[in-house]
């Protein structure tokens, strides 16, 4: 077994929040028993690394990352197919929590710091090949793109000031359709390089 397949073995067995998402949710039962459950994706040959938030009710249930409406945006925002996006050996998913934080009154929980304090340092280090960093979400934006305070869409309209490396883009949730309408330059000034540059990775690991 690997340094990384021993690491995420770990990982999916981290019971380290369960605790407090029982608390916090109120859980008896069945339900309790399954207050964790890690959701993740990586491999050392991964080239492209997805840096959301954390993964939402739906994945919960299903314990496959973006098995969502989120996921169906983001896989056509990058031009892959599902069977591309769940190739481990092309994309790595670290959300900065591996589990459903919950719900609270606009939405999902924020991730709670724990995770990414335990195990985010350990898994980058374990992921050398990932040449595109895609970063969704104020989490992640702090933690990878670490600097001046801006806002979701000031980071978005600087995609180039990171590119081609790393590119922050608006979470892909329906909750962001509001966002994308006011917003079409991302559509037309964004995502056009990204799709090339994922199409180049793609070309590159199936060299």
């Amino acid at each position: 077994m690997s340094k990384l397949q021993s690491l995420l073995k770990d990982v999916r067995a981290c019971e380290l929040c369960k605790d407090k998402f029982i608390a916090d949710r109120h859980l008896e039962g069945v339900e309790a028993e399954r207050a964790v459950r890690p959701v993740l994706q990586a491999n050392t040959k991964a080239k492209i690394l997805i840096a959301g938030q954390a993964p939402g009710r739906k994945v919960h249930l299903s314990g496959t990352p973006f098995d969502d409406a989120s996921g169906d945006r983001l896989r056509d925002w990058l031009g892959l197919s599902k069977a591309q996006f769940y190739d481990e050996q092309i994309v790595a998913i670290l959300p900065m929590a591996f589990c459903f934080p919950g719900t609270g009154k606009s939405g999902d929980l924020a991730p709670h710091p724990r995770c990414a304090q335990q195990w985010r340092t350990q898994l980058l280090a374990l992921l050398p090949n990932i040449e595109l960093t895609v970063v969704l979400g104020q989490y992640a934006l702090k933690y990878h793109l670490p600097g001046p305070l801006l806002s979701v869409t000031e980071q978005v309209k600087g995609w180039q000031t990171h590119w081609p490396t790393t590119i922050a883009l608006p979470h892909p949730s329906p909750r962001n359709n509001i966002w994308l309408s006011k917003n079409p330059w991302f559509s037309d000034d964004v995502l056009p390089p990204l799709k090339a540059r994922v199409a180049t990775l793609l070309a590159s690991t199936a060299n």
